[in-house]
């Protein structure tokens, strides 16, 4: 099963920390990478949301794949890379409602940092909570396990569990407990070297934590 309803919204897991969100008549990519193939237009990007600049992340082949020449692009005010078309710098704290709405879709840009670790040092990237079809869906984008996480007020979590970058499978379980979402859905594992993890593993210790975290585990999908 590579994809999931919640609600109105499907979810599909690209790979790696890679997404796609239909619902409310949108269709949201986040961090599109290593996509073969072509997708069809209809499956293109009205968004695009990009956590951070690693090219595991922003891909600018995989993107060129997926967005529509009218998509909505949001990067983070430190990316390096330019992109074309309505490209917009975010940064943590950055609140879009209301008439700043994208496309219809609310989206609040928080925090995605490591503790201690040389990969993700504080203001590098971002991770992003989309309001879609009624449902708050949180990317964390490379994280590990912060404080901001306790603030939190989410419908579904899409959490890093491959470690070494990010959080590994413990640490997702805690985040998992700590922003209790009705479902939590791994990411970020078993792509590339250094991230290695058992997603049974953290279905297990959320379900030891927070038992009524639902966990679906999404197999990624190859186009």
């Amino acid at each position: 099963m590579n994809s999931t309803n919640i609600g109105n919204v499907t979810i599909e897991w690209l790979g790696h920390a890679g997404f796609v969100l239909r619902g409310q008549g949108r269709v949201v990519y986040i961090d599109p990478y290593s996509i073969p193939g072509v997708i069809e237009y209809e499956d293109q990007a009205d968004i695009l949301l990009i956590t951070h600049e690693h090219s595991d992340h922003c891909c600018p082949e995989s993107i060129r794949k997926v967005r529509k020449n009218d998509a909505t692009t949001l990067i983070p005010e430190s990316c390096s890379l330019q992109f074309r078309g309505d490209a917009r710098r975010i940064e943590e704290g950055d609140v879009l409602d209301g008439d700043l709405a994208i496309k219809g879709l609310n989206i609040n840009i928080v925090a995605a940092y490591n503790n201690g670790k040389p990969f993700h040092p504080p203001g590098i990237g971002v991770g992003y909570i989309i309001e879609i079809a009624g449902k708050k869906i949180y990317h964390a984008g490379d994280t590990d396990l912060i404080p901001e996480m306790d603030d939190l007020s989410v419908d579904v979590a899409l959490l890093p569990i491959g470690g070494t970058y990010t959080m590994d499978v413990a640490e997702a379980a805690e985040a998992a407990a700590r922003i209790h979402p009705k479902v939590a859905i791994p990411m970020h594992y078993n792509c590339v070297d250094g991230t290695e993890a058992d997603p049974e593993r953290f279905k297990e210790l959320v379900m030891d934590k927070a038992p009524d975290v639902d966990v679906i585990i999404l197999q990624a999908l190859s186009y």
